[in-house]
């Protein structure tokens, strides 16, 4: 990802000078981005130039009955260009995750790094650990089965070969809180919406902590049940199989879930001989077990016994001696999973984190009190909005777009603030690990590898926010909240506003002519994140 380039107008910003003049710039900024509140949407003294062409996109008939906070800004200056109702607080979906992930690089720090360490009460002699041995988590959302492999690994190495006492699994950085406010019921299973503990696993390079993933594949014979197979492989959770392999050319009616309140994983329905494998990310009940299970595995492969039981939530004593640790990636790289495929639970641990950072206390109160204090540093109106969780999952959080704006301005001149920016979605870049969510959004624009912005999505609620660059070099901040619509996906409406913005020259109002928005996502699962659509579809 190539360095962010700043205009000369931005490089003589200093935070210094910002904080100087805190009070007469948040006046201006307060009158520019909330505009006339009071007003009628479209209501203005003129319905020509940006106005007229981005009311234009927001008269599509799929907003009809529904709600719009719209704001672009000068990213050099935080002018107003373009406001729409920008003072209504809305739904903001993922963009949530802004806040949370702006904060996070601020209190915990561009190079911060989760440790996983295991550590044991006494000293072991001739192979022998005579007392307990502790798995002691910090929040590391991207921990890997291989990582506690070679955690395993060391102690073996240390000598230890048996353990008297048990397993004693330290989740105690964070409290016992496992899902977030008002998180919908029947996402329980749904890996986008996984427990959260200080101490958890990922099964594959997404970093979907708290997750299995389950593959089912038709048997070998119509009649037969569907050969399961679980990543990683763990006992941890049981399958119960009750599909049935039907012949070739039948319909696909394969289901996996997990039984509410049990780590009984239930695969029904029929799967057609030769057909796909179906494959789901199942979020466990109780990520702290299932850590600990992998890692009682792990030792057990390395030929360490532990004699004793597993036990979760204990915490580690001051007098433990340290046997083997694994540090995370610093946090300006987990950032580029994180944003880009919009990971909800990296969010959740983030914000636990810089709780226990700030206060001593990992939990969600702390951490969003934390996140509160940051965006009043940087000039935000916290009365004007309101966050219940770290990611965005939460139907309680409501941003208006004025403030979304004024943070993405504010926020520029911060020391980690490319790494950051090379976190954002990256539109119709076909890496995966760089465009992420907006990877096949605004293809043969000119917003096409130009705008950079954080997608939300939710039933009912979407939005877009980032920067892009306009015709003549002019870089414009953006911020699009919609709510309340009816229609499967308002994805191309957020598109036409940014790609006319990339397709003017908004400093000399030669304003591109907007191509009418056509619908390009359907289907039951249109109000989530693409990421978070497994197997992917396309976003």
């Amino acid at each position: 990802m190539r360095p962010v380039t700043r205009t000369t107008a931005h490089a003589g910003r200093t935070r210094a000078f910002r904080r100087l003049t805190a009070v007469g710039l948040a006046a201006l900024l307060a009158w520019t981005l909330q505009g006339p509140l009071g007003s009628p949407a479209g209501a203005g003294p003129s319905d020509t130039g940006l106005k007229g062409a981005l009311d234009t996109i927001l008269s599509d008939a799929r907003l009809d009955g529904g709600a719009v906070s719209v704001v672009v800004a000068d990213a050099a200056t935080g002018d107003t260009l373009y406001q729409r109702d920008s003072g209504d607080r809305l739904m903001p979906a993922s963009n949530t995750k802004i806040s949370t992930s702006l904060a996070a690089m601020a209190v915990l720090g561009p190079d911060h790094r989760f440790r996983t360490e295991v550590l044991a009460s006494t000293r072991h002699r001739d192979g022998v650990l005579r007392g307990d041995l502790y798995l002691r988590g910090t929040g590391d959302p991207t921990t890997l089965a291989s990582d506690y492999d070679r955690l395993a690994a060391r102690v073996a190495a240390a000598g230890v070969k048996r353990v008297t006492g048990r397993l004693l699994a330290d989740d105690t950085r964070f409290d016992r809180l496992r899902f977030g406010d008002s998180w919908a019921a029947d996402d329980e299973s749904a890996y986008y919406a996984a427990q959260i503990s200080p101490l958890t696993l990922a099964p594959d390079t997404d970093y979907d902590a708290g997750t299995v993933v389950v593959q089912a594949s038709p048997a070998a014979a119509v009649g037969g049940r569907p050969v399961v197979a679980l990543t990683p492989r763990t006992d941890y959770v049981r399958i119960d199989n009750r599909a049935t392999t039907v012949g070739a050319g039948k319909p696909d009616t394969l289901t996996i879930e997990r039984a509410h309140g049990t780590n009984t994983i239930v695969i029904s329905g029929e799967i057609p001989l030769q057909g796909s494998p179906t494959k789901e990310w199942i979020a466990v009940d109780e990520p702290t077990g299932y850590a600990a299970a992998v890692f009682a595995d792990a030792l057990a492969a390395h030929g360490v016994r532990v004699d004793g039981p597993t036990r979760l939530g204990v915490k580690t004593p001051a007098t433990a001696q340290l046997l083997a640790g694994h540090s995370s990636m610093p946090l300006k790289e987990l950032m580029r999973p994180f944003m880009k495929l919009s990971n909800n639970m990296h969010a959740e641990a983030l914000t636990k984190a810089m709780g226990h950072e700030t206060a001593g206390s990992g939990s969600w109160s702390a951490g969003l009190d934390t996140i509160t204090a940051y965006l009043k540093k940087e000039g935000v109106d916290t009365a004007q909005l309101r966050q219940a969780d770290g990611s965005g999952l939460s139907r309680k959080n409501l941003f208006p777009a004025a403030q979304l704006a004024r943070l993405l301005v504010a926020v520029q001149d911060s020391p980690w603030y490319a790494d950051w920016y090379a976190s954002l979605p990256v539109a119709c870049h076909a890496d995966r690990a760089i465009g992420g969510t907006l990877r096949t959004r605004m293809c043969n624009t000119p917003a096409a590898l130009n705008a950079h912005a954080k997608t939300g999505s939710l039933t009912g609620a979407s939005a877009l926010s980032g920067y892009v660059t306009d015709k003549a070099g002019r870089r414009l901040v953006f911020s699009i909240v919609l709510n309340n619509y009816l229609a499967s996906s308002v994805k191309s409406i957020e598109d036409a506003i940014v790609v006319t913005l990339a397709s003017s020259d908004t400093a000399a109002g030669t304003i591109a002519t907007p191509a009418p928005p056509t619908a390009r996502v359907s289907g039951r699962d249109a109000g989530l994140e693409c990421a978070w659509r497994k197997p992917e579809a396309a976003c």
